[in-house]
């Protein structure tokens, strides 16, 4: 098992990655500190792996939220439906909140756990490769709402993250790439000899690897575990691993939640990330081509979709984060493992660069 830390003061945590970590029991309880727990899990992780967490706690007292799964179900409706159980259960604030699922359970049992009562505990178990690289390690939680991705949510951190690489075995192809996009994301901000690993080992990743994987899923704490440690709540630098991030999610918002999957959106995005950089004279040719040829190994896409047009792309990537008294700012690369927040910019060059990374 490798252990790494987030160091955050008072609110530092362990991030645990290893194969069969759900089977250790001790593991999970040091970091369960009340009698009240509740499971959020979803309709198709659940199956899986509900009845080995409820027996590493049979000497608790644990409820289960039971969740549909898939982002377009990421809203306060379905949030509603964690407060509703937590109410309706009367578990009070020493109760612990377990997020057993990808990305989405991550964020809503995040969230829940940030604003039940102000706050109790939460633990993070990803079961997918996008979760245990990136969404479950820093403390974003957040909802969707129909006019932009992630804007109502809250810091917050886990009380621990147990990150069991078995859980990659009945994980969809389709998604262990769209977890790939977030690997390679750590490479292209700010870990060139990570991006060449990437580049000589993407295919022990698809095949599944496990020694490939432990090490992908360990760089990739280990890189995402500095910047949150420098840069919580993203006041500077933690704002660099948004890279794709508001081109892609004005493409999950603009074709509608769940249609494509955030990692496919988020690759899509670096791939128009290095094309306008590569129009700011920024980055060469090869460098776009480094990228966007990584990318596509990996089996993600890499042009924006046909069907979303460059007036829609301005419009919804003006609901950003990253907004700034009106100014958006983008996450672009200085160099393959080099990336800097700019609005040193143009309207124009924006516009160039969505217009070409469509497909000819």
């Amino acid at each position: 098992m490798i252990t790494l830390n987030v160091d955050l003061g008072e609110r530092s945590y362990p991030i645990y990655i290893g194969d069969n970590l759900l089977g250790d029991k001790k593991l999970l309880q040091q970091h369960v500190p009340g009698s009240n727990v509740l499971i959020v899990s979803n309709e198709t992780v659940a199956p899986l792996y509900l009845e080995q967490i409820l027996a590493m706690l049979e000497d608790k007292h644990t409820e289960t939220c039971i969740l549909p799964d898939g982002e377009e179900f990421k809203n306060l409706e379905t949030l509603n439906t964690i407060y509703d159980v937590l109410l309706g259960r009367k578990l009070d604030r020493n109760t612990t909140i377990i997020a057993l699922g990808g990305g989405v359970i991550g964020d809503m049992a995040g969230f829940a756990a940030a604003s039940y009562q102000r706050g109790v505990h939460l633990v993070q178990i990803p079961t997918t490769l996008l979760s245990q690289v990136d969404s479950s390690v820093g403390g974003k939680t957040a909802v969707n709402h129909p006019l932009g991705k992630n804007m109502i949510g809250a810091f917050y951190q886990p009380k621990a993250v147990i990150a069991d690489t078995a859980t990659l075995n009945t994980l969809p192809d389709r998604e262990l790439s769209a977890g790939i996009a977030e690997v390679i994301k750590y490479g292209l901000i700010r870990d060139l000899p990570f991006f060449e690993w990437l580049e000589q080992n993407m295919d022990k990743l698809l095949q599944r690897d496990t020694q490939a994987l432990e090490h992908a899923i360990e760089v990739s704490c280990r890189n995402k575990a500095e910047v949150v440690a420098a840069d919580e709540k993203e006041s500077g630098q933690r704002a660099l691993l948004n890279l794709g991030h508001t081109f892609g999610h004005a493409i999950e918002a603009g074709l509608g939640y769940g249609q494509w999957l955030h990692g496919e959106a988020v690759a899509t995005g670096m791939c128009m990330a290095a094309i306008m950089s590569q129009q700011l004279g920024w980055i060469n040719t090869e460098a776009v081509k480094r990228t966007t040829s990584l990318i596509a190994q990996a089996n993600l896409p890499i042009h924006a979709p046909n069907d979303l047009s460059i007036e829609q792309f301005i419009d919804l990537m003006s609901v950003d984060k990253k907004v700034m008294d009106g100014v958006l700012r983008l996450v672009l690369l200085k160099a393959v493992g080099h990336a800097v927040i700019t609005d040193d910019y143009t309207p124009e060059q924006l516009i160039t660069a969505i217009q070409s990374s469509y497909a000819n």
